[in-house]
Parts: structure tokens; C-alpha cells; sequence
């Protein structure tokens, strides 16, 4: 990895914040603390000169950025069971459970689906996204279940990942959404970084990425709930989760997006990625997967749908 360098100027609407502040903004991907950190250390530079993170940027101020190039830890395998829905030479294919990260990031440098392929698989997965993701050409929310692809080799990686660009990979998830939708329809509205949360997602018209989610009503659960499948047509993050809660249907148990309380013990919001289908890189034939629901989904959609005829 190499070091990264950005340049900006600040535009007279900008002018009075905090330099701090103005580079969190700039550099969601980025802690504000890492920031402060590197701006004592004199890697930020206003019109040439080393600033103070107390300094108020001043309208067209020229403000450079080198961030040090990244300590990655050594990714370990690990011998984590995977529940694998399909595997050959090119791809494998599981089911994740809830509460297991995709691959390591800061807080989540082991136990991930990551650490257990790099077990199972040895030294057969693919590099293009460098070592921190070996294999990894999509994921799924740490408290999302369901079905994920990953590859073993380049070429299988730039296959799926031309098919993800492309939208044209199947991707259907099954949710149990807050309220009663009155018939099906599709979430359009573009996706970006929360202007205050930069852990949170938005509906971000200005800076954001298309989005668009079609969903289907499977079964209308006491009045209070719906049991849906989404479709996505693109993959943006947490895009089924910010798109049913733009249009006033909160994932249950999501208490990121929806109410805080839940009146089940659960954790995490009821989302399953049920479906996924794609062409195979080297056979070019279509191959479709679905994974099961858990346990738990099964058993309150089944609660849930009961209570109807109470």
C-alpha cells in the first residue's frame, strides 16, 4: 500500500471551521483523533505550512494531506466451521451466520469469515483486494445472515466484481420491516456518508451513489409488521436498511436506522440475504444459491403471522 495525499481548497462557505472538523468532513474514512493526530505531527500543511488542529480554515486555503501509509496486522487463518452452500476452484459460497464480521477492520482483526477462509482454503484466494480482504469481492452487515460468494483466484474476482458493477448479479434478501406496507414498490434515492454520523448511511441526493431497491410482500404479519423480499438493483451499503427506513419501514431490531427499543430479543436487524445468483466465471453458466433462514427468523415470522387469526 502507498501513501495517500489529498488536496483541497476551501470554498468561502467553508471558511470559520475548525481544520479538524474541515478534514473529518473531507475524510469521512478517516477518525476525527487520526486526524488530530497527524495534523500534531505536522503531515497537514495549509498554503505550505505546518497548522494547529485548532486552526479555522480561512476561504481559499490550500490544504494538503499526506496520510501515512497503513500498519496492516498479520491476518492469521483461523479453524472457524463455514457453513459452504457451493465450492469448486474458482468460488466458494456460504451462508453467514449473524454477529460474524466479513473480513478484519479495526475492532475485527479475528474471527472473521476472512480468518476462516484463509484456514480452509490455505493459499487459494484471491489478491486483488489486498491482505486485509484475500477472497473477499462483496459483503454482507456483521448482524446480516445469509449468502456470500467468495473467489479463489483473480480472474474468478474480476468476474464477479464486473458482474456486481454491472448490476447484473441476483440479489434478494428477505426482512421483517416496522408496520403494514399496502403493496409493492421500489426505494430510489441515492446513498452516501450521514452529514453528522459518519457511521451511518443517508439518503444523500448531493454526494451520494444510485441506489435503487425493488421490494415484494411476502406475508403481512399482525398489522404491526411485514415480512418483504428486497431485490437490489445496485449494492450500496446498508442500502436496504436506509432505503426501508426513508420510506417510514424500519428494519426490526435495526437500531441503528429504527427505534431503539425492540420488543424481541434480538440481535441486530431481521436481515437475511436469501438469494444470490451470478455466472459463473470459467463455465459462463448461471448458478443460483439460496440460503436457508435462521432459526430464530423462521420462528418469529411463523409467531408473527400467527397472532393474525388470534
Amino acid at each position: 500500500m502507498t501513501e495517500e495525499r489529498y488536496e483541497f481548497t476551501v470554498a468561502p462557505e467553508e471558511e470559520g471551521r475548525r481544520l479538524d472538523a474541515y478534514l473529518a468532513q473531507k475524510l469521512p474514512d478517516y477518525s476525527r483523533s487520526f486526524l488530530q493526530k497527524n495534523i500534531k505531527s505536522k503531515a497537514v500543511l495549509i498554503n505550505g505550512k505546518a497548522a494547529k488542529a485548532s486552526y479555522k480554515v480561512m476561504g481559499q486555503d490550500q490544504i494538503v494531506f499526506e496520510a501515512p501509509e497503513p500498519v496492516e496486522p498479520a491476518i492469521v487463518p483461523e479453524n472457524i466451521p463455514l457453513d459452504i452452500l457451493y465450492e469448486d476452484d474458482d468460488v466458494i459460497v456460504i451462508n453467514k451466520p449473524k454477529q460474524v464480521v466479513v473480513h478484519p477492520a479495526p475492532g475485527h482483526y479475528t474471527g472473521t469469515i476472512v480468518n476462516a477462509l484463509m484456514y480452509h482454503c490455505k493459499d487459494s484466494l484471491s489478491g486483488i483486494n489486498g491482505v486485509m480482504r484475500p477472497g473477499i469481492v462483496h459483503r454482507i452487515d456483521q448482524d446480516t445472515t445469509g449468502v456470500i460468494v467468495a473467489c479463489k483466484n483473480d480472474y474468478a474476482h474480476q468476474c464477479i466484481a464486473e458482474q456486481l458493477k454491472e448490476h447484473s448479479i441476483t440479489r434478494r434478501y428477505h426482512a421483517i420491516v416496522l408496520g403494514s406496507l399496502a403493496e409493492d414498490g421500489t426505494v430510489e434515492g441515492k446513498i452516501g456518508r450521514h452529514p453528522v454520523d459518519r457511521k451511518k448511511m443517508a439518503i444523500n441526493e448531493k454526494n451520494g451513489k444510485e441506489a435503487v431497491t425493488h421490494y415484494h410482500i411476502l406475508d403481512e404479519l399482525n398489522g404491526k409488521y411485514t415480512y418483504v423480499e428486497c431485490q437490489l438493483e445496485t449494492g450500496r451499503t446498508h442500502q436496504i436498511r436506509v432505503h426501508m427506513a426513508s420510506i417510514g419501514h424500519p428494519i426490526l431490531g435495526d437500531q441503528v436506522y429504527g427505534p431503539q427499543k425492540c420488543p424481541f430479543r434480538l440481535t441486530g436487524q431481521t436481515l437475511h440475504a436469501k438469494v444470490l445468483g451470478f455466472i459463473h466465471p470459467r463455465t459462463k453458466e448461471y448458478m443460483e444459491f439460496e440460503a436457508p433462514l435462521p432459526e430464530y427468523f423462521e420462528k418469529l415470522v411463523t409467531q408473527l403471522s400467527a397472532k393474525k387469526n388470534i
